[in-house]
């Protein structure tokens, strides 16, 4: 019927995980952190070699993945397991950059990006967004981790109230290591602890 109103297409938005990954970006941001942005199909010495964990290293079995095969034998060449292989791309174009500087600039980045991992059960996706963040500076200490960590979980949930802890916990390339959890404020949940990232110095 032609004297109906007209029709209107309903406009779109970004998809959630992407309005996410804008907000991390934005909050670091205003913390002095650069973003890093790589390759998803990484080298077997920035994901694993360059990163403390040889070939032989017991830890690359936590991160058994998806090898590349170029010309029908493997090349080295993987869908990343994490985005740490980006802060190692940045600090080698940080430190050609500032090697004439003396002191050398302290590096603050972000890295965030999709990640793939082989994971068989229920509670894990064999591909999930991730974002690490790296500080090497002089003076640069647990103190500051934990003080980037409270006012960053702050501007996110966009609340002062966050009971936030850090538990001891090990990673093969950080020594010392914790898990980051939040407590649930109320609901059904209410005391409980999420754990929401992991850390380390």
């Amino acid at each position: 019927d032609v004297t109906l109103p007209g029709r209107q297409r309903g406009t779109g938005g970004l998809h959630p995980i992407t309005r996410s990954l804008e907000r991390i970006e934005a909050i670091f941001g205003s913390m002095g952190f650069d973003v890093a942005d790589g390759p998803e199909i990484e080298d077997d010495w920035y994901n694993f070699t360059a990163l403390n964990t040889p070939e032989d290293h017991p830890a690359r079995s936590m991160h058994d993945t998806f090898y590349v095969d170029t010309r029908g034998e493997r090349a080295g060449h993987l869908l990343r397991t994490h985005t740490s292989p980006m802060q190692v791309r940045y600090a080698v174009q940080h430190v050609k950059r500032h090697a004439h500087q003396s002191p050398m600039p302290e590096i603050r980045v972000i890295a965030p990006g999709r990640t793939y991992r082989v994971d068989s059960d229920a509670t894990h996706s064999p591909m999930f967004h991730q974002c690490e963040g790296l500080w090497i500076g002089e003076n640069v200490s647990f103190k500051d981790l934990k003080a980037v960590f409270a006012d960053f979980f702050r501007n996110f949930f966009e609340t002062d109230e966050l009971q936030i802890r850090f538990r001891p916990s090990f990673f093969p390339f950080t020594e010392p290591s914790a898990e980051v959890d939040i407590a649930f404020a109320s609901g059904p949940l209410k005391g409980q602890w999420l754990e929401v990232a992991g850390s380390g110095q």
